[in-house]
């Protein structure tokens, strides 16, 4: 390929990617987000049914007197 031609193309396509950018970057602030949420849910959850199994688990037994 001829060089001035690769180098055009070069810049028509550098032109597209910075065209593209402002979109994909609000693309990827908004699965940021989601994960944020996901990640901030589950942990909520964990941390309830943590405190509904101690709540439900019977007292210790104690050994009996020898």
């Amino acid at each position: 390929m001829h060089p001035d031609i690769h180098l055009r193309l070069h810049e028509l396509r550098a032109a597209e990617a910075r065209d593209r950018a402002p979109r994909r970057f609000a693309a990827h602030r908004a699965v940021r987000a989601r994960r944020a949420v996901r990640a901030r849910l589950g942990w909520t959850l964990v941390e309830l049914g943590l405190r509904l199994v101690a709540a439900a688990a019977p007292p210790p037994r104690t050994a009996p007197a020898a």
